[in-house]
């Protein structure tokens, strides 16, 4: 199911992995939307194997849950919520975008 989940986080230079019910995915989707980012969102609760992808995600997580959001930029898995934020708030998140050609500013 890893397998699957680095396929769809490949599609799009930034993949967002959310549940519909996640009051955090829609914040992390949110700034994407502000940063003006066309985030590939993908909702794990719409997918048939939703359940075994975010068992995935949380093992490559680390095991620290929850599992979503997870946030893909360029392919790689950046973390999720407390990460982006924290990204964004030390200026980080911006150029990280920009590399990933999310972004032109």
């Amino acid at each position: 199911m890893a397998d699957r989940v680095m396929k769809l986080a490949s599609e799009r230079a930034v993949v967002v992995f959310t549940l519909s019910s996640c009051c955090m995915c829609h914040t992390v989707t949110k700034l994407m939307q502000d940063l003006s980012v066309n985030a590939l969102v993908h909702e794990l609760d719409s997918d048939p194997r939703g359940k075994e992808m975010e068992r995935a995600l949380l093992k490559m997580l680390g095991g620290r849950g929850p599992a979503v959001p997870a946030v893909f930029i360029g392919g790689k898995l950046v973390g999720g919520t407390n990460r982006i934020m924290s990204l964004h708030l030390g200026g980080e998140l911006v150029p990280m975008l920009m590399n990933a050609g999310a972004l032109w500013l």
